[in-house]
């Protein structure tokens, strides 16, 4: 959804890549394919989303056929897993990409207001749902009105090793910030000439409107400290 929840929702910036050409990921891949076979792997990518200050003390969630579950046990109220590719918005032409990995970090705030979307997303797609169906369980879910960011929510994205896409697989790394659907991109001074946010307000095919606005802030450092490469976009 272009409440641009995750991790991954980081993938509608890239959208426009594909306008053009047919969707390269039509349908769902085997969902061996989206889950780590090795869950010390999951865990340890898990924790690149934040610098080891923050996820060194985080919940780490991990994917199971069963959704998501705690593999850790944190204490400082972040919860840090990998976003899979039907985290970003539902009209995504990498919806079902098998290969994006987005590992995030979100703060309490975020935990609490954010992250039950991205659960239910989680929980539509490991159903079987297609894409048309997943928008319509979204639209329906969204009508409940009961979705809407907290005050402070905001999430880290600076792992080294994320695919967010295809096309551009490390992007920059980012922090992520989740405000009411009322809150433009003028507000911040987002999208403009050499100003490091980006993101806004946002729509998706046959939903509607988002009821979150996500605005990335770009960093020039991954969480290990070592300098981010420049990207031009």
């Amino acid at each position: 959804m272009r409440i641009r929840l995750s991790v991954a929702l980081t993938l509608s910036i890239v959208a426009t890549a594909y306008a053009e050409k047919p969707a390269p990921y039509p349908k769902m891949a085997p969902l061996d394919q989206y889950l780590m076979a090795d869950r010390n792997a999951e865990i340890a990518l898990a924790r690149t989303a934040a610098p080891a200050s923050i996820s060194g003390d985080a919940t780490i969630m991990v994917l199971t056929k069963r959704g998501y579950e705690e593999a850790v046990k944190g204490k400082n109220g972040f919860v840090c897993l990998i976003g899979r590719s039907w985290l970003a918005p539902l009209d995504e032409p990498e919806l079902w990409n098998p290969k994006i990995r987005a590992p995030i970090c979100l703060n309490a705030p975020a935990v609490r207001s954010v992250l039950p979307l991205q659960f239910q997303l989680t929980a539509f797609a490991l159903s079987g749902a297609t894409r048309e169906q997943m928008v319509v369980k979204l639209k329906a879910t969204l009508a409940t009105k009961s979705f809407a960011p907290e005050t402070g929510a905001m999430s880290y994205m600076m792992g080294k090793d994320q695919h967010l896409s295809d096309r551009d697989n490390h992007w920059h790394p980012h922090l992520m910030f989740y405000m009411p659907s009322t809150i433009g991109e003028a507000v911040l001074g987002a999208n403009l000439a050499a100003s490091p946010v980006v993101g806004g307000p946002s729509v998706v095919a046959g939903v509607g409107t988002m009821p979150v606005s996500t605005f990335y802030v770009l960093l020039d450092k991954w969480s290990d400290g070592t300098p981010a490469e420049a990207h031009v976009h």
